[in-house]
């Protein structure tokens, strides 16, 4: 099995980054898996910050459930995948089934954070943007999709996401293998074309 990791900061454009390799590539053999997925039920009561959940620190996610998944599909398996609501920071009850594939992207904010899961990579991607671009990206998509004030998503920005990026995130970045800007098309097209290959030559069984 092929699996690529995309990592990068809240608004850097993983989503859409991942949709346009999958769509360049256009195959059934290919699936995608978000780390958002894994998002705790309930976030860490140590991790709070002025009385706010903080869904920027690692320890905010399932380790053990996303690396469990992830040594399944590489395995061949199916996984039930948790379905994670933005809208009140919590898991539903229904569950994505995601498996078999040949090659697997997954693509999340700390994707290159865990060695453990970073050695199941055959390629590893950053996506670095500059702050103010995420900022401004994020903070429509919250406004628009996750039904959140504008007051709140600026405390949230500078209470977590700003500092937990800065400590934890973007030092993520030395793992990666290739490092993309804001001009993601060319990004997309050479990992693309990279998929194709492997899927091409059946060399997607580790």
């Amino acid at each position: 099995m092929y699996i690529v990791g995309i990592a990068g900061g809240s608004g850097s454009g993983k989503t859409t980054f991942t949709e346009k390799i999958t769509k360049l590539v256009g195959s059934p053999r290919v699936a995608v898996l978000s780390q958002d997925s894994y998002y705790l039920p309930s976030p860490p009561a140590s991790l709070r910050i002025h009385g706010e959940s903080n869904f920027d620190h690692p320890e905010a996610f399932d380790w053990p459930l996303l690396k469990d998944h992830l040594a399944r599909i590489k395995a061949g398996n199916k996984v039930p995948v948790p379905t994670y609501d933005y809208k009140i920071s919590s898991r539903k009850a229904e569950v994505e089934w995601i498996g078999p594939c040949d090659v697997l992207l997954v693509e999340g904010i700390f994707t290159l954070w865990n060695e453990e899961i970073r050695s199941m990579f055959d390629l590893k991607v950053y996506l670095h943007v500059e702050s103010d671009i995420r900022f401004i990206r994020r903070l429509h998509r919250d406004v628009r999709e996750r039904g959140r004030s504008l007051d709140q998503i600026i405390r949230q920005y500078y209470d977590t996401v700003r500092p937990m990026y800065q400590m934890y995130l973007e030092p993520t970045r030395k793992y990666a293998d290739i490092i993309v800007g804001e001009e993601t098309d060319m990004a997309a097209d050479v990992i693309a074309s990279q998929i194709i290959r492997v899927l091409n030559t059946g060399k997607t069984r580790s």
